[in-house]
């Protein structure tokens, strides 16, 4: 399943602003909401045209609440996640699968306090969580991009603060800003 996650203005308790409003509360109620980092909604979808029809539907939230959308497509990447702008290319056709993984922004994981905002639906079946040693009361949030260019198959380190994981973004090359 696609999966998109939305990560909210440092300004804004992202799950309120989007859950206090009919419109968006709608366009999300069918699916089952999740927080992978702080500040965040995930959701699962069918396939990155859902993914990208969902981000659509919620264009006036996500230009007044939110800093990034990604996309996650398992038939590109289990591990890295599509800008939204690389993912509406995939879906039109205007790029191949093969040919995103050149340009990226790797954003740092910073372990932080969980606040208050949606609880995960399911401890016993939280897929989006990875295998690691955050406890229930912590999450992660996304520091400080580096923005990146893979040579040889390969990412440069990120190295602009020490942290223990990161999360990487592939880009267009017009998102792309070295």
């Amino acid at each position: 399943m696609t999966r998109v996650c939305l990560i909210g203005n440092d300004d804004v308790d992202l799950s309120y602003e989007l859950l206090s409003r009919e419109t968006s509360r709608e366009a999300l109620a069918t699916y089952d909401l999740r927080r992978p980092f702080d500040n965040s909604i995930a959701v699962r979808t069918v396939s990155i045209g859902a993914a990208v029809a969902l981000l659509n539907d919620l264009q006036w939230y996500l230009t007044r609440f939110v800093d990034a959308a990604f996309v996650q497509e398992p038939s590109i990447s289990d591990e890295e996640w599509l800008s939204r702008s690389l993912a509406t290319a995939l879906r039109n056709g205007d790029v191949e699968p093969e040919d995103t993984g050149e340009f990226c922004k790797v954003y740092g994981l910073e372990s932080v306090e969980r606040g208050s905002a949606i609880a995960k639906s399911s401890s016993e079946d939280d897929s989006d969580a990875e295998d690691d040693d955050r406890s229930p009361e912590t999450t992660e949030r996304l520091v400080e991009p580096l923005y990146v260019r893979r040579t040889d198959g390969e990412l440069p380190a990120y190295d602009l603060r020490d942290v223990e994981r990161t999360l990487v973004v592939r880009l267009t090359e017009a998102e792309y800003s070295p």
